[in-house]
């Protein structure tokens, strides 16, 4: 965890335009976007993956949840948005704590690659 990309954001060793904000999440602008609008959604609570979620994390995901659909709401995604969660190599993780990709502002093509 101490050489967690996400932890350091968190604990403001790096720093970063903060999108939203609260006691258990922080959302902020993907630094390589692959669509308009591009949200990085990061619980504050080190995760390393969705294989490591446990049952006292429900809530947490359902905050997560949440999370996205506001801001979806406050960046106007209205025609419809994708929340993508990467878990492991072979899917796609690239930083090991748990996140989701929030993307909008354009039509998505399906399957997603």
């Amino acid at each position: 965890m101490e050489d967690c990309l996400f932890c350091k954001i968190v604990a403001n060793e790096i720093p970063t335009k903060k999108i939203y904000e609260d006691d258990k999440v922080l959302a902020f602008g993907d630094i390589n976007p692959q669509a308009p609008v591009h949200i990085l959604i990061i619980p504050k609570k080190h995760i390393a993956g969705l294989d490591d979620v446990r049952e006292e994390d429900c809530a947490l995901l359902g905050h997560i949840q949440l999370v996205a659909s506001k801001l979806a709401e406050d960046n106007k995604l209205f025609d419809g948005y994708r929340l993508v969660n990467n878990c492991g190599i072979d899917g796609g993780q690239t930083v090991i704590h748990l996140h989701y990709h929030l993307l909008g502002g354009r039509t998505f093509g399906w399957p997603p690659g």
